[in-house]
């Protein structure tokens, strides 16, 4: 094979026959490198493939995996314009719901290390990072272990452990914290593909974006569109909460309808009332009616949702939808970088009302009838994203939660049970 072009001959029978492309099956029980090309065939020789790479890229359409969902080619083509790149493979996940990037990291690491120096060849960097949750620990081994295994090409790639923040994995933040600051986000310029680590441009990629670019450095475009939709191609790993009964890390087309992605899960173990889709910045949607509805950006985006981080968790009717989402408001606000008032003031003060809502209070109404009011003081004026990510979550769950809310201003609470569903903390070890 010529160093110029990329490897698009046959693939190996489990991508061309199964979903499973970023966590095949087989994939934990034998990590070791040797494993992984039998598994996978060697990555093409990377020198001299900048630019053909990054025109399959572009041509598969491949978007970013770590929320954003902005396209990856553009994102590449614009550091690679810069003074002496740095890569960052962001594997931070501040959601605490979710554990997707955790789980490839741990049980394919060879894989995301393949796209690191995929993507270093692509933006002509010599240096790159590994940003990783302080509580990932199986990631942290897996990654270091596949590193020193392959120590002669992966030597100017660094693991580095970044604080349990929600915040601390927005691209800003990585660069403040792996430039000695605080992980503390800002939308203030310079953005980091124009000066990021050193005051070089910095590519911040989430580790499963990179993993893809090592799966369209061996097959090319034309195989990773074979899988999604025709706008929103490939495969996702999506992290399944909540009452199904096998809760874990699945991956699955986009495209894939609800109802099939809990099918995978084992099915809800209890009639569903909500679906909570795109994690702790993301929307609350009707389950009754939407059983059917899509896993994509295109379908979601009528109910006013998106993929973000490719959570979906399963509430049951039996538990307070509001109590649930009031929690995540309190974690998310006590999540702040302190650096604007639609965080400091904005964020404590709607996780104070809905409380009240949810309560039951005698002030109930006067708190419902605040929460309008606060939003539209904290939307679009945060130092970054964090505030209009919580008060999309709020306004999702009045939306949905409608006749609980009437009942709680009656004072009446209709839940079975009101214990916490969902983490507003790191788990410490890793699930698939």
């Amino acid at each position: 094979m010529s160093a110029t072009a990329l490897r698009t001959d046959s693939p190996p029978a489990w991508v061309r026959s199964s979903t499973y492309r970023l966590l095949p099956r087989g994939a934990a029980e034998d990590s070791s490198f040797a494993s992984h090309v039998e598994r996978y065939g060697p990555l093409p020789l990377l020198s001299g493939l900048r630019t053909s790479l990054l025109r399959e890229v572009e041509s598969s359409g491949l978007t970013g995996r770590g929320g954003g969902g902005f396209p990856t080619a553009v994102k590449l083509r614009t550091v690679a314009g810069g003074r002496s790149p740095v890569v960052v493979a962001n594997g931070t996940e501040g959601e605490p719901a979710s554990s997707k990037d955790a789980v490839l990291m741990t049980f394919n690491p060879h894989l995301v290390v393949d796209g690191i120096l995929a993507g270093m060849a692509v933006v002509g960097s010599d240096e790159a990072y590994v940003a990783v949750s302080r509580t990932a620990r199986s990631a942290q081994a897996a990654l270091s272990a596949a590193l020193a295994e392959r120590r002669r090409e992966t030597r100017r790639i660094q693991v580095v452990a970044v604080p349990d923040r929600f915040v601390a994995g927005e691209e800003s933040a990585l660069v403040h914290w792996l430039n000695g600051g605080d992980a503390k986000p800002t939308i203030t310029p310079p953005r980091p593909f124009e000066r990021g680590v050193r005051g070089r441009a910095t590519l911040v990629q989430n580790v499963e974006t990179l993993a893809n670019i090592a799966l369209i450095a061996r097959h090319g475009a034309g195989w990773f569109r074979e899988r999604g939709t025709r706008s929103e191609p490939g495969t996702a790993l999506v992290t399944v909460r909540g009452t199904v009964a096998r809760p874990g890390v699945v991956e699955v087309e986009l495209g894939t309808t609800l109802c099939r992605v809990l099918e995978r899960c084992g099915g809800p173990t209890a009639p569903a009332r909500a679906f909570l889709v795109g994690g702790y910045f993301g929307t609350w949607i009707d389950a009754g009616s939407n059983l059917d509805l899509r896993l994509s950006d295109a379908a979601l985006q009528p109910l006013g949702a998106a993929l973000g981080a490719r959570t979906l968790a399963v509430l049951p009717r039996g538990t307070c939808g509001l109590a649930e989402t009031a929690r995540i408001a309190r974690y998310l606000a006590g999540e702040s970088a302190g650096q604007c008032g639609p965080c400091v003031f904005g964020l404590p003060a709607v996780a104070d009302a809905l409380e009240t809502v949810a309560a039951s209070r005698p002030d109930a109404r006067r708190a419902l009838e605040r929460l309008p009011r606060l939003a539209a003081q904290i939307a679009g004026r945060g130092a970054c994203g964090h505030p209009d990510g919580a008060v999309r979550l709020v306004d999702s769950a009045l939306r949905v939660f409608a006749p609980e809310v009437e009942s709680h201003l009656g004072g009446v609470c209709r839940a079975e049970h009101r214990e916490p569903l969902l983490p507003t903390a790191h788990e410490t070890t890793d699930w698939r």
